[in-house]
């Protein structure tokens, strides 16, 4: 019986089954067809993976952005990457967490290979982990700099394709509109704003706005042509080529030719960062060879002289890479929304105690002083203001104070140190103690230890006492008269040592000589700002000619547009070009002359002379038809200078960022080595001479 209920019950389940079976594929067949079909497939379109990187970047900003230590770069790198991408959310959110996701894959295996490498000295360990600060900043901003060029090689083929386009519409709004459909482009992104700009109701106010936001002067420049040619028309030069497409091709003559600049400074530029660091990373790996080889060399690597070297290799480190970096500037996004007067520097000014000190310090207003700092502020065109400033200053110098006063402290513990831990022995010229020879040499020391806490602080203890308190020691109490001898002359050694190491008058004028090359800082910052701008000059004068060339020809242009658009892409004469178009209205020709009177290079004042000439006599396009008629001459020109630029930043830079590398070799290995080594063999001659006799 009991066997039939089993076969009826399998025989129910197996019927089920075959209904299921039955069921399912006569629903899918119904949905396959019409509606049910077509919300399968865009459900199947638009699902999202759950584990795609694109889930996954999202998930990990929300992170970053909770955490305090992240939320800093994530604020920063989203700022210059809300300017490539207009306003989109999703594709701001994912670069910033792919660059910092990426960044962290390269410091948390370095501060592994770091901490386990230096885990021995405590204070090499420490300003390793202050340069990965500098070394996490260097691998974001180079991230964000080849997003920037990225969108300027973009942009080369949606000019090209503007070309075409403005061929079929032969209207200018219609032909941005057409090429900007590919979302995927970050530059479609500045096509679609571009064009909303050209067909709102006030595209010269919404204009003046995308200037402030947009990623870099070549989409200003073509935002600027294609308003122009929208609202005056286009025109044909004498060659029947339209004037729009003409311009076009100047634009893009310019990306190339800035392109080529960036690749060749990456180039040039692309391992000596990493040169300039690597000093840091090999100063203890360098100091182990040497002291397991030369043992004689311990008593520099170990002692006070190694550590001052060691430091000083370090700030050597520090500049060098920061200056490597400053050199190398390509130009790239550049952003600052921090309001000056928001900064902690004005804050902590505010304070009624260190705003009456601070103004002391700060340059009285009309005085030579405060005219020279403010010119040269201008002249690099910092941001900061002066009170900014002379807060750094005086900062930098007491932190600089500070921190030497603290470093000639620990100098003297660790030579204390030294001389009460490391093993008593007479070293060989080469090689290095075995395990047997050191546990002695600590006998030693140890003995000796006793006798130097016993004299300690006595300056004017002679060999006689220390010889008739040696044999009191239970070391010494069996002690042969000559090795008697050889600890007294120890010991005397280690007392002048014990008995000198205190803070001395010089190391506290040192280090206000140190504080005061630190109050100087900022200023020498300033300068060098200043020197690396000057460089740039010559290729900024030839953007003013390009600028010129694709203006001169329009309808209704005149020299005070001609100013205003220079001075909107202006960088290093900015000053001067802005004050000349405030006094333009009050009179043209003496503006101009004023400006021509502030500037002292050759090329600018041959295009103020021209600008002269068309404010009364000739018009503009006469005036500057050498630009036209010469166009290939002024491309191969700037060709040249930029070849000239990357040659001279690069000559600079490997000087800059070799010198660490040097001072490593030089200061923290060949000199103590050679030193040390005279004085042992010199010694060594000594001792051999007085057996002899």
């Amino acid at each position: 019986m009991s066997n039939q209920i089993l076969y009826y019950m399998m025989g129910i389940t197996g019927g089920l089954f075959a209904l299921i079976v039955v069921i399912y594929f006569v629903i899918r067949s119904k949905t396959d067809k019409g509606e049910m079909k077509k919300i399968r497939q865009l459900r199947e379109g638009t699902k999202q993976n759950k584990y795609s990187m694109d889930v996954i970047y999202q998930k990990l900003y929300n992170f970053y952005t909770e955490v305090p230590i992240f939320k800093r770069y994530v604020l920063k790198i989203r700022r210059k990457l809300e300017i490539i991408h207009m306003q989109d959310e999703y594709k701001t959110r994912r670069q910033t967490s792919k660059i910092i996701t990426k960044a962290l894959c390269i410091i948390i295996p370095v501060t592994i290979a770091v901490i386990v490498f230096t885990k021995s000295d405590p204070l090499l360990l420490v300003i390793l982990l202050l340069f990965e600060v500098f070394l996490i900043e260097t691998l974001m901003s180079g991230m964000i700099d080849k997003y920037d060029t990225k969108l300027l090689k973009q942009q080369i083929d949606f000019f090209a394709e503007i070309r075409h386009a403005y061929h079929e519409f032969n209207m200018v709004e219609e032909a941005i509109y057409e090429v900007s459909q590919n979302d995927e482009l970050e530059v479609s992104i500045q096509g679609q704003k571009i064009y909303e700009i050209l067909i709102s109701e006030d595209p010269e106010t919404e204009l003046e706005k995308y200037y402030d936001v947009a990623p870099n002067s070549f989409l200003k420049e073509f935002a600027g042509i294609s308003y122009l040619t929208r609202e005056f028309g286009d025109r044909t030069d004498k060659d029947g080529a339209s004037l729009y497409l003409k311009n076009l091709n100047n634009i893009t003559e310019e990306m190339q030719l800035e392109i080529l600049k960036r690749d060749k400074l990456d180039y040039v530029f692309q391992s000596l960062s990493v040169i300039a660091i690597l000093p840091v990373l090999f100063m203890s790996p360098l100091k182990n060879w040497a002291v397991s080889n030369f043992g004689f060399t311990a008593q520099f690597y170990d002692g006070k002289g190694g550590l001052m070297v060691q430091i000083a290799l370090v700030v050597l480190t520090f500049i060098c890479y920061f200056l490597t970096r400053k050199i190398k500037d390509t130009g790239g996004i550049k952003v600052d929304f921090k309001d000056q007067t928001k900064v902690w520097q004005i804050k902590l000014y505010q304070k009624p105690i260190i705003k009456k000190i601070m103004d002391l310090i700060i340059p009285k207003k009309n005085t030579k002083e405060h005219r020279k700092i403010t010119k040269l502020m201008k002249e690099a065109a910092t941001k900061q203001k002066i009170e900014t400033l002379y807060v750094n200053k005086v900062i930098i110098c007491i932190l600089t104070i500070i921190i030497t006063i603290m470093l000639f402290s620990f100098g003297h513990k660790v030579a204390l140190n030294y001389v009460y831990e490391e093993p008593t022995s007479d070293y060989n010229l080469l090689g290095s103690m075995d395990e047997k020879d050191r546990a002695e040499a600590m006998e030693v020391t140890e003995a000796q230890n006793i006798v130097l806490d016993h004299f300690k602080g006595k300056a004017r203890t002679t060999q006689e006492e220390i010889l008739e308190f040696l044999p009191k020691t239970e070391f010494y109490s069996d002690a042969t008269e000559g090795e008697l001898e050889v600890a007294v002359e120890q010991i005397m050694n280690k007392l002048a040592v014990v008995n000198g190491e205190n803070f001395k008058w010089f190391e506290l004028l040192l280090a206000f000589i140190f504080g005061y090359l630190g109050f100087c800082s900022p200023t020498c910052m300033l300068i060098l700002q200043k020197k690396l701008r000057a460089l740039e000059m010559e290729n900024e004068v030839m953007e003013y000619q390009t600028i010129i060339l694709m203006l001169m020809k329009i309808e209704r242009v005149n020299v005070e547009m001609i100013l205003e658009w220079i001075e909107r892409y202006s960088n290093i004469f900015r000053e001067p070009i802005s004050r000349c178009v405030n006094n333009y209205e009050a009179g043209a020709w003496e503006a101009l002359e004023e400006l021509k009177e502030e500037i002292a290079f050759p090329q600018l004042i041959r295009i103020i002379e021209s600008l002269q000439a068309a404010v009364e006599k000739i018009p503009i396009s006469e005036a500057f038809d050498e630009l036209d008629n010469e166009r290939e001459y002024y491309q191969e020109k700037r060709a040249e200078s930029n070849e000239r630029l990357i040659k001279r930043k690069g000559m600079i830079g490997k000087v800059v960022g070799f010198a660490p590398m040097v001072g490593l070799f030089v200061g923290y290995l060949i000199v103590p080595l050679v030193a040390i080594g005279l004085t042992s063999m010199t010694s060594s001659f000594s001792s051999v001479q007085g057996i002899s006799l």
